[in-house]
């Protein structure tokens, strides 16, 4: 899989994640996420490799100029029959000095593409309420909500209710 996204002169490539992806992809995770979009705790418990959670077989990356900028986790929401053809985000992250570059919009483009050629009917992510940006961003996407949990989560002090979308496809 290769997918082109050009933004005026920038260009931003997809492609699917290799394991020499590693020490870019855990640069990126360990500064693109803050209390609004994501857990200061999981910081804590990052390993010195990235694929420690999951594998590169579940990674789309996304490259700018020759350089890894970003990343979407894509996976089988559910691991039975009767959930079979429902994909989930379980992470979109785009390093700081990439973003505004149509990153994230490439990587959710590319997730389309990945779930269709799967065969799958539709993609679920989670979002806190808070990180308003990447609300709007995957309702640009067609994304909706289909769920809300109030005060799901306790972060630096605040309750923070946690969101359900979707896509079909």
């Amino acid at each position: 899989m290769s997918d082109d996204c050009r933004s005026g002169d920038q260009q931003v490539t997809v492609r699917r994640a290799v394991e020499e992806d590693d020490e870019a992809l855990l640069a990126i995770e360990r500064s693109a996420w803050d209390a609004s979009s994501g857990f200061p705790s999981y910081q804590e418990t990052l390993q010195d490799t990235f694929f420690s959670r999951s594998g590169p077989e579940a990674h789309l990356v996304a490259e700018h100029k020759g350089a890894v900028v970003g990343y979407l986790r894509l996976q089988d929401k559910y691991p039975f029959p009767e959930g079979a053809g429902v994909l989930t985000i379980n992470g979109l992250a785009v390093a700081h000095e990439a973003r505004r570059l149509g990153v994230a919009s490439a990587l959710l483009d590319a997730a389309t593409t990945e779930g269709r050629l799967r065969g799958a009917r539709k993609i679920s992510l989670h979002v806190h309420s808070t990180n308003t940006p990447a609300r709007r961003l995957y309702e640009r996407h067609g994304y909706i909500v289909e769920g809300t949990h109030p005060n799901e989560f306790l972060i630096e002090g605040d309750y923070i209710a946690a969101l359900d979308m979707a896509k079909m496809l």
